[in-house]
């Protein structure tokens, strides 16, 4: 029996309009979330026994080719335990607050890098746990917070140090493997892989203090958990080029780590001298991407931009004003904060360095007599 015409018509007409029911939901209406700024959060971990985790296994590189970089830097890795005591009152019980995080051994004799926020706040006590087991004892000799970096110092002799890369030559795409304490000691010298996955981030990060803006940051999809920060981020020739330290919160695979070229002028003081004084230069400076985060108007092309300055400070002194924009030190080009600070921290309190700044549109220079940071 043939079908009238009219309800062929109907029948097709009626499947169109399935289609396109169909096509906008699966479109979602065409309607698109405005997205809203990430949640970073320090990946150091505040409990010491941690709920079983669900563990996840990922191929993304040659499984011997990482099995042999572990071998070489695993050694290097260690724990970091740290004990604080807090209390609301005079009249309330002390509690003891115990922190996990990691860190990489930089020096034979004992010297550690990590990150502040893992042994900041003058813990009672600092315990480094070797890959063997060995716990030592440990003494915060230096720490940054706009950095977020810290020396850490044991008493031992013949210690596996790792050895640095360099964080200037990273690409995109690159092996990026990170070894850490993740939630907790019994998981330390955990492996993660992965690749840098962008390069020079910056983001902002909650503190005690208020927002601090961390920048030319290395993006990874290498899994950073709490416990994680301090430990090493590592390239395909089993070198240290970053400082595991934040994660986003609201997303897998964001994590991030600090250029291990920022730590190394003030490794080599510590290996050279034995100390290092923070030097002072009394400015607050803006670059590009930070005038970006605070919506500043500034066309900062490069340099970094004089926004606030200390009358008492070294570069006051020189003769640099606010709205001056600095460009290299010494033999160094500044294009950011990040590189400002680094250049200046390869000299020592003291020292006479010469600064190069622009100040609407001529080019100076001026010497500038490094001082000790304030306390």
């Amino acid at each position: 029996m043939k079908m009238p015409k009219h309800w062929i018509s109907i029948l097709v007409c009626g499947f169109l309009v399935i289609e396109l029911l169909l096509l906008v939901i699966s479109c979602g209406w065409g309607v698109t979330e405005t997205p809203r700024e990430p949640d970073y959060n320090y990946s150091q971990s505040n409990e010491g026994n941690p709920a079983p985790i669900e563990v996840q296994q990922e191929n993304k590189a040659s499984n011997h080719s990482i099995a042999r970089i572990i071998k070489k830097v695993s050694p290097s890795v260690v724990g970091i335990s740290t004990v604080h005591m807090t209390r609301d009152s005079l009249l309330d019980d002390a509690e003891l607050i115990e922190g996990i995080g990691s860190g990489v051994i930089v020096h034979s004799t004992g010297y550690i890098l990590t990150n502040e926020h893992v042994v900041g706040g003058d813990p009672e006590n600092i315990k480094v746990i070797l890959e063997n087991g060995d716990e030592l004892e440990g003494r915060n000799l230096w720490s940054d917070p706009t950095l977020d970096l810290a020396i850490v110092k044991v008493d031992a002799v013949n210690l596996p140090a790792a050895v640095l890369g360099n964080s200037q030559q990273l690409e995109v795409g690159d092996m990026a493997i990170a070894i850490g304490t993740p939630l907790g000691l019994q998981f330390k010298h955990t492996v993660t892989s992965g690749i840098i996955s962008a390069l020079n981030r910056t983001v902002k990060v909650p503190t005690e203090r208020g927002q601090n803006y961390m920048e030319d940051l290395i993006q990874t999809d290498a899994s950073i958990n709490p416990g994680n920060s301090g430990g090493p981020l590592i390239n395909a020739n089993g070198e240290v080029v970053g400082i595991n330290t934040i994660k986003v919160t609201s997303a897998e695979g964001i994590g991030f780590a600090i250029p291990i070229e920022v730590a190394k002028p003030v490794i080599r003081h510590f290996i050279e001298e034995g100390e290092f004084v923070t030097p002072y230069i009394g400015i607050v400076g803006f670059d590009k991407e930070i005038a970006r985060y605070y919506k500043q108007e500034k066309d900062i092309q490069e340099g970094v931009y004089v926004v606030d300055i200390d009358e008492r400070g070294p570069a006051y002194k020189a003769g640099i004003r606010v709205d001056d924009i600095i460009t290299r030190v010494g033999d160094i080009k500044v294009t950011k904060m990040l590189e400002l600070r680094s250049a200046i921290y390869s000299y020592k309190v003291g020292d006479r360095v010469g600064i190069r700044f622009i100040r609407r549109g001529k080019e100076h220079v001026v010497e500038m007599v490094l001082g000790k940071k304030p306390i």
